[in-house]
C-alpha cells in the first residue's frame, strides 16, 4: 500500500498587536530574536483566555489568567510569562488600546533569587561527555563543536545559536559572542575547542550561502533553530555518556566551567568576565560549591557538639 504523508500542522497566526509588539521590542528594546520569540509566544498563549478585545480586560482576568497558569506549568516559566505580559500591556497602553495600569495587575511571583545550588557536573565527567562524539559521522563532528564551546567557554544555547562566520577571528584565536542585550564580548577561544570548530567547518558544515555556523544535519538543510536543539545535543550526550547529571540542558555546561574555574583557582571577577554576568551577585552564586574555599572561611561549632 502507499503511505499517506501526514498533513503539516498549520501554525498558528500571531495577532496583530502581538506582532507589533515584537517589532517594537527589535526596534528599541535591543533584544535577542530569541526574546522577541519567546514573549510572542508566551503572550499567544495567554490570549484565549483574555480574549481578543484589549479594551475589555480588567484586573481581575488579568490575575486570574496567571493564577490558571502556575497550576499548569513551572514557577520559574510563569515568572518569565509575567515579564513578557507586563511588557505587553505596558505596550498596549502606549497604543491607547487597554486600561491603562493593568501591568501593576500581573501578580508577582514567588521565586528566590540565586536559591538554590548551581547544578554541575565534575571536570571528569565532562570529558566523557565529550569523548561521546568520536567524530564518525557529521553530527557528531557538529555535535563535538558545540559540546566543547558549551564546556570551554560557558556558552548559552542562544549564543550558540546565533554565532556566524564571521564572529571567528582565527588569526587571534577569538570567538566574538552577542548575549544578552546584544552585547558583543570577544572571548579566547581555546585549542580543543577551536580545533573542534575548525574540523566542523572543513567536513561537516553543509555548503551552502548563509553566514550562520551550526545546521542540521538532515535534509531540509536550515540552521539550528531553538535553544531545545543545543539542549538535545547535550542530552544526547548524556545518554551515550551514562554519567548521572542534576539536569540535561545546555546551562549544565554552562554552570559545570564555571563551577571547574572557579575550584581551579580563578577569582569571582574572572568567572564573571567569562560567563559576560551584568551582576557579580550572579557569578556568587558559584561560590556556593567551592567547598575548598568554604573550608577556609568555616568556624568551628561552639562547645563540644
Amino acid at each position: 500500500g502507499i503511505v499517506q504523508r501526514k498533513p503539516k500542522l498549520a501554525l498558528p497566526t500571531l495577532d496583530r498587536w502581538v506582532v507589533e509588539f515584537q517589532d517594537w521590542l527589535r526596534q528599541h528594546r535591543g533584544v535577542t530574536e530569541l526574546t522577541i520569540d519567546r514573549h510572542g509566544r508566551m503572550i499567544m498563549r495567554q490570549l484565549p483566555a483574555l480574549g481578543s478585545k484589549p479594551r475589555s480586560w480588567n484586573a481581575q482576568l488579568i490575575r486570574d489568567v496567571i493564577i490558571a497558569e502556575t497550576k499548569r506549568v513551572s514557577l520559574a516559566y510563569v515568572k518569565t510569562m509575567t515579564m513578557a505580559l507586563r511588557g505587553y500591556l505596558r505596550f498596549l497602553t502606549a497604543r491607547g488600546v487597554c486600561r491603562a495600569g493593568l501591568d501593576h495587575a500581573v501578580p508577582i511571583i514567588p521565586q528566590w533569587r540565586l536559591s538554590s545550588l548551581p547544578r554541575y557536573i565534575s571536570s571528569s565527567d565532562v570529558e566523557t561527555l565529550i569523548a561521546t562524539c568520536d567524530q564518525t559521522t557529521a553530527t557528531r563532528v557538529r555535535d563535538r563543536a558545540i559540546l566543547l564551546l558549551l564546556a570551554r567557554l560557558g556558552l548559552r544555547a542562544g549564543d550558540i545559536l546565533s554565532l556566524r562566520l564571521t564572529d571567528i577571528d582565527w588569526q587571534q584565536a577569538t570567538l566574538s559572542v552577542r548575549g544578552k542585550g546584544r552585547r558583543e564580548t570577544r572571548l579566547p577561544l581555546p585549542q580543543d575547542a577551536g580545533d573542534a570548530l575548525l574540523a566542523y567547518l572543513d567536513q561537516a558544515r553543509p555548503h551552502i550561502a548563509d553566514g550562520r555556523i551550526f545546521f542540521m544535519s538532515n535534509a531540509p538543510i536550515r540552521p539550528l533553530t531553538g535553544s531545545s536543539a543545543v539542549s538535545d545535543v547535550v542530552r544526547g550526550a548524556i545518554r551515550k555518556a551514562g554519567i548521572p547529571a542534576p539536569s540535561n540542558g545546555a546551562n549544565l555546561l554552562r554552570h559545570s566551567a564555571a563551577t571547574a574555574m572557579l575550584r581551579g583557582g580563578a577569582t569571582l571577577d574572572t568567572v564573571g568576565a567569562v560567563l559576560r554576568h551584568r551582576s557579580p551577585d550572579m557569578t556568587a552564586h558559584y561560590a556556593k560549591v567551592d567547598v575548598t574555599m568554604l573550608l577556609q572561611i568555616a568556624q568551628p561549632w561552639p562547645g563540644d557538639a
